[in-house]
């Protein structure tokens, strides 16, 4: 197969996803029942989920600064802000597309190399990689007992233990197969995990390296809060329970990797993981099209107001610096 075929394949393939599960999920409930949801909403809360997405992006441009500025560049925080939202906007179109526009973007009106720019939102990537890594360990740990109590009224408990003890025995013969083969696909794992170690172990090595790590667990506290929120805004999933939030939260997360920004995927997602809590399947479905709908407006705005203004901010910034 070409790289060519490869890369349509790659744009379009989450397209076709999206747009299937689009279908799925309004087949689960009529168009004027989903209406009547986003009718009745209680809009404060959808607002303070919003503010609170604001708030991590603009977090996240200032964190853009702590891996920037020590290359000997300066990054301002508008530029880096209007880039960041662009970037989201512009993954709604092609997968990934959105953190190469966005290293463009600094390349452009911040005289930052591009491959430098770009090195800096992988390590970035790495750092988030991290955190979800972490908020899985955590629900895991303060939800172990009600995950095992819900396996275990469905799945005989000893077949849940054999298959638990199978999958780390195949892990084991994994790990070991790829330490020792030379295949193409075992470089590739190998160079994935030496590089998720490395750029682990960089945004320890900077200098303001806690301020980053704070910035880190600040975004991501804000995501969990911003699902928290707006659950509020639908009445059958307020006060829902903390594994109800975790896991939808975790759920949707993954989502967004699978289609562009989660189109189609998101409501679905939310929708497969409030089912194993009880929660309505309308209610769920719901919730799932309320939230990506706010967060992907707040993105279009955003993202769409940040390519009008990136052009007019830096004209200006330059007048002021030659006069």
């Amino acid at each position: 197969m070409s790289k060519q075929t490869k890369n349509v394949i790659k744009i379009i393939l989450p397209l076709i996803l999206g747009v299937v599960l689009i279908w799925y999920s309004l087949s689960k409930m009529p168009m004027s029942e989903l209406l009547s949801y986003f009718k009745e909403a209680n809009y404060t809360w959808i607002g303070l989920g919003v503010l609170l997405g604001v708030l991590s992006h603009l977090s996240r441009a200032y964190r853009w600064k702590f891996m920037i500025n020590p290359m000997g560049y300066k990054l301002h925080i508008p530029n880096s802000f209007m880039a960041v939202m662009a970037a989201y906007l512009i993954n709604y179109t092609i997968p990934r597309a959105g953190e190469i526009s966005r290293a463009s973007i600094v390349a452009n009106y911040e005289g930052i190399p591009f491959e430098k720019g770009f090195g800096t939102i992988v390590a970035e990537r790495i750092a988030d990689l991290v955190m979800m890594l972490l908020i899985i360990a955590i629900t895991l740990f303060l939800e172990f007992e009600y995950i095992y109590d819900f396996f275990a009224e469905r799945f005989d408990p000893n077949k849940i233990l054999i298959g638990v003890a199978g999958l780390i025995v195949i892990s084991i013969v994994f790990v070991l197969f790829i330490r020792r083969s030379n295949s193409k696909l075992a470089l590739k794992i190998k160079g994935f995990v030496v590089g998720l170690i490395e750029g682990v172990l960089s945004i320890f090595k900077m200098k303001q390296k806690w301020a980053f790590v704070g910035h880190t667990l600040f975004i991501w506290l804000m995501y969990v809060l911003m699902f928290y929120v707006t659950t509020f805004a639908v009445d059958e999933t307020s006060g829902i329970p903390l594994a109800a939030i975790l896991i939808g939260f975790i759920s949707g997360s993954f989502s967004i990797a699978a289609t562009n920004g989660g189109v189609g995927s998101y409501p679905v997602a939310i929708f497969l993981a409030f089912s194993i809590f009880g929660i309505a399947e309308d209610a769920g479905m719901a919730f799932g099209w309320i939230m990506w709908t706010a967060q992907t407006l707040m993105v279009i705005v955003l993202g769409g107001l940040s390519l009008l203004f990136l052009p007019i901010y830096n004209k200006n910034r330059e007048k002021t610096q030659t006069s």
